[in-house]
């Protein structure tokens, strides 16, 4: 393809040399650990502005929280614990096979491909590649088209601290992601949607390249008629509209029990207004990334009051037209509550990535418990309850990427927590030891003995082979199938009282 002949040419002289040069030793990796931690920190002023360009509203301390900060904490925690990671493992050895030893070693995969979203270009950007480089790959990065801005900054710093030979970043439209995939890349690490994520799956199965998948889906939040309701509505609310509610681990809906739904969606009303008192004028109020998709949401919620859905939009400084929910100029959309939505609304069929609320009521936690196992299962799923019996319970019963428990989204910011999705939310995992495995290869080495009982295993098979095979099979509970159907018969006319 004439548009990226640079790409590809770049790709074959990495996996060229990393087929050629020996794996980077601890000392090697942690010097680009540290090297990309220094780039960030110099680069900072860079990002926050390139970030705000690209949203056309994003303030440095929303992306310093939500991107810089965290990066910061996963560079901060590979440091602290590669040589732990790196360490090869003892694994057990069979009887029959002692004195022999197993280990599991730890290899790069070679040249992976990062593919990153546009909702949070730096955090997704650098969560995998600290993975990739602590295990010691070289990595291509693709970002999103959505945030030129940002990618131009991350394309100049990365590959002038750690060389493009080590990191390369690909900007340019889907074209480009397109025939990256089709690169026989030793790995593919995708965050994004869910039908991209299919589409990014076939083509690495051409050349049976493995691939993780972060993608999305709808996030639901179960509120227990016991939970603190004014500090389950902040949390909610806070990790609702932190991005105006662009991230893929969102709150999407809540399930609240039926008699206290009023009272919730006025906590949720005063956390919303005390978070953000503006909206329009605000720099710390996030503007969605695109007209195309201010107008997908815009619609959404348009098709869920045209079907019969309550709206209450949250416009505390009086800023919109009556009835109004965005101002198209800015892209900015308010906090909107959804109440009496219904199966059939897209709000309740699509991911939202939008400051929209359905609420639910529920009469029961069966009630709850089944109304989120009918659904896809989702990336992440947030509980609010102090009782430890029904928090068990709704863990064990319900099946999600990651939990939170009386909060939202903060099982992401832990760094030695696996971060992934299960079904059409995903599959594979990152962060921490979890990001390590993911771009490692994990080599099973078998180291013989001097002496061997294998050696004596050999044809002829004689009194030894049979002495052998018998007590293997005797010690691991097995008989033949003439021992076990000679037995039974003996054994039979007895039990039948004859």
């Amino acid at each position: 393809m004439s548009l990226i002949p640079d790409y590809e040419s770049q790709f074959q002289r990495m996996l060229a040399a990393s087929r050629r040069e020996p794996p980077l030793d601890e000392v090697g990796r942690k010097a680009l650990l540290r090297a990309l931690r220094q780039c960030l920190c110099h680069a900072r002023a860079d990002l926050f502005a390139a970030v705000s360009q690209d949203f056309g509203c994003r303030s440095a301390q929303e992306t310093l929280l939500a991107e810089v900060l965290p990066s910061m904490l996963i560079i901060h925690n590979a440091l602290r614990n590669l040589a732990s990671w790196m360490r090869p493992r003892r694994r057990g050895v069979a009887l029959e096979f002692r004195p022999a030893r197993n280990r599991l070693m730890w290899q790069p995969k070679g040249v992976v491909l990062i593919i990153s979203p546009w909702n949070y270009p730096l955090n997704l950007v650098l969560g995998p590649l600290v993975a990739a480089l602590a295990a010691g790959n070289r990595v291509v990065i693709k970002p999103s088209e959505l945030s030129p801005a940002t990618s131009d900054v991350l394309k100049r710093h990365l590959e002038a601290t750690l060389g493009p030979d080590r990191v390369t970043v690909a900007t340019g439209g889907v074209e480009v992601s397109h025939a990256l995939c089709c690169l026989p890349f030793d790995h593919i690490f995708f965050t994004g949607s869910t039908a991209v994520g299919r589409e990014i799956m076939r083509l690495a199965s051409v050349k049976l390249t493995p691939v993780t998948l972060e993608l999305g889906g709808k996030a639901p939040v179960i509120v227990h008629q016991d939970a603190e309701l004014t500090t389950a509505a902040r949390r909610i609310a806070r990790g609702k509209l932190i991005n105006a509610g662009q991230t893929c681990i969102a709150p999407d809906y809540v399930l609240i029990p039926r008699t206290v739904k009023d009272a919730f969606i006025e906590r949720y009303r005063d956390a919303a207004t005390a978070l953000y008192p503006r909206l329009i004028d605000n720099p710390e109020y996030t503007s969605i990334i695109s007209a195309r998709h201010f107008d997908r949401i815009m619609d959404l919620a348009k098709e869920a009051r045209m079907k019969g859905a309550k709206l209450s939009i949250l416009d505390p400084a009086g800023e919109l037209p009556a009835g109004q929910i965005g101002a198209a100029n800015v892209r900015k959309i308010a906090p909107v509550i959804l109440s009496d939505v219904t199966d059939d609304m897209k709000v309740m069929q699509e991911e939202i990535f939008g400051p929209l609320l359905p609420v639910v009521p529920y009469d029961g936690l069966d009630e709850a418990i089944a109304f989120v196992n009918s659904r896809p299962r989702p990336l992440s799923l947030y509980y609010f309850d102090r009782n430890r019996d029904r928090v068990g319970r709704v863990l064990s019963e319900t099946v999600s990427g990651g939990v939170s428990v009386n909060d939202t989204l903060m099982h992401f910011a832990q760094a030695d927590l696996p971060f992934g999705g299960i079904g059409s939310s995903g599959m594979g995992a990152y962060h921490g030891f979890d990001g390590f495995r993911t771009f490692s290869h994990q080599k099973g080495i078998f180291v013989q003995s001097r002496y061997a009982v294998s050696d004596w295993l050999t044809p002829p098979y004689g009194l030894f082979f049979a002495l052998m095979t018998a007590f293997t099979d005797w010690r691991l509970g097995g008989r033949s199938a003439a021992q076990r159907s000679g037995a039974d018969s003996a054994r039979s006319p007895r039990l039948r009282g004859n």
